[in-house]
Order: structure tokens, then C-alpha cells, then sequence
């Protein structure tokens, strides 16, 4: 028996090899991974210079101390008697937000803190919450808050066309808005500080070719699991290179849909909120930033915010991170290159290192290379593949974000794996969006849990039903199932272990952990599990 099982591993091998040999002398396969390498070795390096450069302007940012915010005038209000509060420019502050049961109460109880004279301020809770019950509560809250005396204004529409952007573009459309200077936006889980205004808005007063302040998020959720953990790693390059770069640099960055000020003027120039993609923040930085508009961002202003804690939320949330882009630069890029009142290197900036790098490239070449070019690459036998290209690179690159967060440094292994997983949804979002197919203008709104998991957890304390528990584990489970993730996890699994077996470059080491981040986001086992309600 055991002799007849080892004569069957050995006919399985020969095979195996027989059909490998003949992909190394296939005249299509080989090609094709030859031009398949060739591609992704060019874009990592456009992916290294660009990492690079951004690397070389923060440090000298940092060294010379000249930040983008102190580059442009600054001073606080003075105590105007005659005036009184008149010196204040009026403020308008727009909280969109659809069925955010939990953390409803954050931003209106944050914005309706604001240090800022209250005949100065209006605050407009933007509700296209579809639940009844959550619309009653909203409204409760916002007559709770007007009670105090606080000028808050409760608004919904009669349906939900331009999801976020249609919202705020109705919202601008009141007649109590045409007195207003400056917009402030958060979305439904910020909560800025009572000092927000009074650290942003005078760079607008004095600065009249400034049309957008923007603050960065800080992330009150970041220790509650290692997804969150590695999305703080992630977010946080972004916003201390990325942002910092494009301000220090060309005064331009992409707006972040919240915890910014915009000019009202700049907004009307631009030609208001379109719904056209699902970045509607960006498309309006974008036509500001070609009318001439110049931003400014602020890394020193943090506004509390909360990351989606459930690989789902955030499955969805990046699908729209990429999708949105890769659609504006389709629609866009011509639009750039005529303007005639931009710098060509402002051009230059903007469709090359912001959209084709960052917003394109970066995608594509994470997942292509690493989890289906480079795995396909150690089948073929002898075949050379670049170290230089496969290892130094990302190396390099990796190594640039990872020290952006030294309190996660430990956890960099799992940040790769689990990026090279979530490439995975980024080019796919990135290719619907750039050939306007699918799930393009697809609209999910990000699930914030707030407290909910917490309070959840008590309520449910001791009340299990024994009876139902079996059924609901089934049903979890399966419902826990990621099929494309599971799929490519089977893949690397093989091709670590042919490589375990028969390579020469120990590519199997990355290959095998790549293989079980896989299999784990496949099997649902990352992120916050939320107990359903019937439990």
C-alpha cells in the first residue's frame, strides 16, 4: 500500500514537471510573462521614484521647518469693540450623514461646540437617513441642540440623487446660506475641537487666493484591532507625506470630503458639487485647483474620527477609494491638459504623480506583480526574476511608510500582507473605474459601529438561546466567506509550495505568509466581528 502510494506521488511529480517544462517552452506563456514582468518592473520604479521624491521634499519640509501652514499669513481675531462679532466672517458647518444611528450625536454635539460666535455660525445636519426611526432621532437631537440656543438646521430631501455631493449641493441651496463666508465639512464620525475655526479660518480671511484649509483625521478606533491598526499605517503616510508634500509643494492636495473649510467663492467658481463619481471631494479639488484656488493643509490640526473596524465596511470604503479616482482621471485628464491657468508642472503634478502613480499605478502593480505575475514566475522553471525589482524595491518603499508610524514598526509584515490582499480590491475598483463598467458609481455608505459594539456586548450578556445558536454559527460563517480571496490564496498556496520544493530564491518565505493572509480575510477572520441583532 504504502509502496503504491509513493509510485502515485511520483507519476504526479513527473507530471507536474513534464507540464511545467512545456510552459518554459511555450511560445505564448513565457512571452507573456516577459512582458507581464516587464511592465510591472517599469511601474515599481515609476512606484520608487515617486516614493523617493515625496521622501526627499518631507525632509526638507521638516529640516527648514517651512510647512506649508507657515507659509501663509495667520493671526488670530482681535477683540473688535466696535464691531463686536461682525469682525467674524459668518460660517456655515454641513454634517451629511444616512443612517448613522451610532455616532449621530458625535458630530452635532462636536460642531455645536465650536468656539465661534453663535450669530456667526450656522450648523446644517444634511439627513438622508431612509430608517424613520434614526430620522426622528436626528431631529430630536438637532432640536435639542437648538433649544440651547445654537442656530442648527435640520434638512433631508425626498430621495438620495448624488448620494454625499447631492446632499451638500441642496444644503448650499437654502437662503440662509447666501450669507455665509466659509463652509466647514465633517462627516457623520468627526468631532472637532472647539478651537477648529479659530485654527482655520483666518487663513482664509487673510489669504484671498487660499480656497480650502484642511485639518487631518486622528483616529480614536486605532488600537481596537490589526486591521484598524494597519489602516492607521496607511493613513497616516498619507497624510503626513502625501497631503504635506502636495501643499508644501504646489499649494495642492486632494480634499478629503471632511474636516476641511472651503471659500464659498472658490466652491461657486469651481461649479459646485457634481455626483459624476464617488469621489466628489476630489472632483471639486480637482476644478478649484485648475480655477487657480490654492489649499493649504494643516498637520497639526487633527479632528477625532472613526476607521471601519469590519473587513466588510472597509472592503467597501476602498472599493470607492479607487473605483472614484481612476473614473475623474478618465474624465478629467483632457480637461487638465487644456487649462490654461495652471503651470505645466502643476499639470504635470497632478496627472502624473497624483492620479497615474498614486491613484493607478500604486494599485495595479501591488496586486499584479506580487500575487499573480511573481507567483506565476517561480513555476517556470529557471527563470530569472530581478531582485532588484522583486526585493529591493518594495523594500525600499515599505520601509518609507512603515517609519511614518514607529509605534506599529513590528507590525510591518502584517502590513504588507494585508495591503497586497486589499490590492486585490483596489484594481479591481481601479479598472471598473477607469473603463466606467459595474459597480462604477457604486455609493456604500462606510459603517461606523461608535459604542455600539461595546453597549451590544453588555445587552447581550447572558442571553444566549442554545437553540438557535448552532443555526446562526452556519449562517455566520458562510456569510464570513470571501470566494476571490479564498481563490487567490489557493493559488499562492501552490505556488509557495512548488517553490518550497524546487526553487532557488526562497520566494516561498513571501509566498506562504501571502498564501494564509489570504486564506484568513477569506475565511472572515480580520477585522471587528458585530453579533447580529438576533442573538
Amino acid at each position: 500500500m504504502e509502496r503504491v502510494s509513493t509510485v502515485a506521488i511520483s507519476g504526479a511529480e513527473e507530471q507536474l514537471m513534464v507540464v511545467l517544462g512545456q510552459m518554459k517552452a511555450s511560445k505564448v506563456l513565457v512571452p507573456l510573462l516577459d512582458i507581464s514582468m516587464a511592465i510591472c518592473l517599469i511601474m515599481s520604479v515609476m512606484l520608487f521614484v515617486e516614493w523617493v521624491y515625496m521622501a526627499v521634499i518631507i525632509s526638507i519640509v521638516k529640516i527648514s521647518g517651512r510647512k506649508s501652514d507657515t507659509r501663509y499669513k495667520w493671526e488670530p481675531f482681535p477683540e473688535d469693540l466696535e464691531q463686536g462679532n461682525l469682525a467674524y466672517p459668518m460660517v456655515l458647518v454641513q454634517i451629511p450623514m444616512f443612517n448613522e444611528r451610532e455616532v449621530y450625536q458625535l458630530s452635532i454635539g462636536a460642531a455645536c461646540c465650536l468656539s465661534w460666535p453663535s450669530d456667526r455660525l450656522i450648523v446644517q445636519v444634511l439627513d438622508d437617513s431612509t430608517d424613520p426611526a434614526i430620522k426622528t432621532m436626528v431631529q430630536t437631537e438637532c432640536q435639542r441642540w437648538a433649544s440651547k440656543g445654537v442656530n442648527i438646521k435640520y434638512e433631508i430631501r425626498d430621495n438620495r440623487n448624488g448620494y454625499k455631493a447631492g446632499a451638500l449641493k441642496e444644503g448650499l441651496k437654502r437662503s440662509y446660506v447666501k450669507e455665509c463666508d466659509h463652509v466647514a465639512i465633517f462627516d457623520a464620525d468627526f468631532q472637532p475641537e472647539p478651537d477648529f475655526l479659530h485654527r482655520t479660518i483666518p487663513f482664509l480671511v487673510h489669504n484671498p487666493q487660499i480656497g480650502l484649509v484642511q485639518a487631518r483625521w486622528k483616529f480614536v478606533n486605532a488600537n481596537e484591532c490589526l486591521m484598524t491598526r494597519i489602516q492607521e499605517m496607511s493613513l497616516n503616510f498619507h497624510f503626513t507625506v502625501e497631503q504635506e508634500v502636495g501643499s508644501s509643494t504646489y499649494a495642492f492636495f486632494g480634499f478629503n470630503g471632511t474636516a476641511g473649510v472651503w471659500r464659498m467663492a472658490a466652491i461657486e467658481e469651481a461649479g459646485g458639487w457634481k455626483d459624476r463619481t464617488t469621489v466628489e471631494d476630489m472632483d471639486l479639488a480637482i476644478r478649484a485647483s485648475l480655477k487657480g484656488w490654492k489649499f493649504v493643509y494643516i498637520g497639526t490640526l487633527q479632528v477625532k474620527n472613526e476607521l471601519p473596524s469590519t473587513f466588510k465596511a472597509y472592503r467597501y470604503q476602498q472599493h470607492r477609494w479607487s473605483c472614484g479616482p481612476a473614473n475623474l482621471f478618465r474624465k478629467m485628464v483632457l480637461e487638465i491638459i487644456r487649462n490654461e491657468r495652471v503651470t505645466l508642472w502643476t499639470k504635470v503634478h497632478v496627472i502624473y504623480s497624483f492620479f497615474l502613480v498614486r491613484k493607478i499605478i500604486a494599485h495595479i502593480v501591488t496586486f499584479v506583480f506580487y500575487c499573480v505575475v511573481l507567483p506565476a514566475a517561480v513555476l517556470v522553471p529557471d527563470y530569472h526574476i530581478p531582485k532588484w525589482g522583486a526585493v529591493y524595491i518594495p523594500t525600499v518603499i515599505t520601509v518609507l511608510n512603515a517609519i511614518i508610524t514607529p509605534r506599529s514598526i513590528h507590525l510591518v509584515v502584517f502590513w504588507i500582507v494585508f495591503e497586497n490582499v486589499m490590492a486585490l480590491h483596489r484594481t479591481k475598483g481601479t479598472f471598473i473605474g477607469l473603463l466606467e463598467i459595474g459597480r462604477v458609481n457604486e455609493w456604500i455608505v462606510t459603517e461606523k459601529l461608535g459604542d455600539a459594539l461595546k453597549i451590544k456586548s453588555v445587552d447581550d450578556a447572558g442571553k444566549v438561546n442554545p437553540a438557535a445558536t448552532n443555526q446562526q454559527r452556519r449562517f455566520k460563517f458562510i456569510d464570513r466567506l470571501n470566494l476571490l480571496e479564498l481563490g487567490f490564496g489557493c493559488y499562492l498556496l501552490f505556488c509557495g509550495c512548488y517553490d518550497l520544493i524546487y526553487g532557488k530564491y526562497h520566494f516561498f518565505i513571501y509566498l506562504l505568509l501571502q498564501a494564509i493572509a489570504f486564506f484568513v480575510m477569506g475565511f472572515g477572520y480580520v477585522g471587528t466581528f458585530v453579533p447580529s441583532s438576533s442573538n
